[in-house]
């Protein structure tokens, strides 16, 4: 990839056209009783509200999900802050049984949540927003091995903006949303809604340096929301960032040099990989899949009619109780996806009820 390339928003809109135009990428179709999305290699069945919770608990605004080698899925809702005794992170078995819940710490602001493998090791990474403005490492089971805010060294936040400090938004406030693991050990925290800038820790989490700024330009941000190393087969390992509220991704050298853009995208919330697919989920009603070259393949759930009901109604939508208006098989707010090592997706959206949606690979 040729440093500060721009892959040309004409480009990407006539692939997007064309994939719009084939009705059978967009139309949901129920088959023997299935919901199907997709067409030819990349069809799904759609499984909404897939992970059941004990009536213990509830949801509370569902925000990120995240796959363990034994095909264990973990689920982070936003939570309230005047429920601390109440888990913020849900634990799902292959056939979306409970299997246990922890991270009452995160109530109030629960938003990021990976799982990674250091060794024969695996353990939780999970990022808090609103008044916690924190990153942890957790183990599997919810016990934390070490908390962190603010990088004061970075010298862009002010005085005590890493002593808890109470909720509070702006350019100098530090606000994580996701993390991308480097090949070295470290890992990049995107402060997606706060500094605009993506930090780079190493494997200890201490802070090692950052780029990017607030803006329009290439190698700036306007909500840099999700992040993902892209070591996808046949590419030199780069840097990926969801661009959010800019409508793209920009890709990056591991060293945070600019590389490309991509535009085309309404509000790319979150990034994942599965062999040479990128997974896109974006919180304006779709799911977007790219292929090896960054090309679209197809966006799950796309329908722009449907589209414009959400951004006209989608404060009613996002907190209706009973599900009311609510469409089978497609959806209102992608705020991240993953994927399992079969190729199936999970999709957790921004509604406040939560909802976890699972895409069952049929081909």
């Amino acid at each position: 990839m040729k440093p500060s390339s721009r892959i040309s928003r004409r480009r990407f809109l006539a692939a997007t056209t064309a994939a719009l135009a084939a009705p059978r990428l967009l139309t949901a179709q129920k088959s023997d009783k299935q919901l199907v999305i997709g067409a030819g290699a990349h069809r799904y069945e759609v499984l909404h509200n897939w992970a059941q919770l004990p009536e213990k608990y509830s949801w509370q605004t569902t925000h990120n999900v995240a796959v363990d080698r034994e095909g264990l899925l973990y689920v982070i809702h936003e939570g309230r802050e005047n429920l601390k005794d109440h888990p913020s992170i849900f634990v799902f078995d292959g056939h979306g049984k409970f299997v246990r819940a922890f991270g009452n710490q995160f109530q109030g602001g629960g938003h990021g949540l990976e799982v990674r493998t250091e060794g024969r090791d695996q353990f939780l990474y999970v990022t808090g927003y609103q008044q916690l403005k924190n990153f942890a490492k957790l183990t599997l089971k919810g016990e934390q091995i070490w908390e962190k805010r603010a990088p004061m060294d970075s010298k862009v936040y002010p005085k005590d903006e890493d002593a808890k400090p109470a909720k509070r938004w702006g350019r100098d406030a530090f606000m994580p949303t996701n993390y991308a693991f480097l090949p070295d050990g470290g890992f990049y925290l995107a402060d997606g809604y706060g500094s605009y800038r993506i930090h780079r820790y190493d494997k200890d989490g201490n802070w090692k340096s950052m780029f990017g700024t607030p803006g329009k330009e290439a190698g700036q941000f306007n909500t840099p929301h999700g992040i993902l190393l892209d070591d996808r087969p046949g590419r030199e390992p780069s840097v990926v960032v969801a661009d959010r509220a800019n409508g793209r991704l920009q890709w990056f050298t591991i060293d945070g040099k600019h590389l490309k853009t991509l535009d085309g995208f309404m509000l790319p919330a979150n990034l994942d990989s599965h062999q040479d697919i990128l997974l896109v989920p974006d919180l304006s009603a779709r799911i977007t899949l790219l292929d090896k070259n960054d090309k679209v393949i197809t966006h799950l759930g796309e329908d722009p009619a449907w589209r414009e009901q959400v951004v006209k109604d989608g404060n009613k939508l996002r907190r209706n109780e009973n599900a009311e208006g609510w469409v089978s098989g497609k959806f209102l707010h992608p705020h991240d996806a993953c994927f399992d090592p079969a190729g199936n997706i999970f999709v957790a959206e921004w509604v406040h009820t939560g909802r976890i949606t699972k895409l069952r690979k049929l081909s």
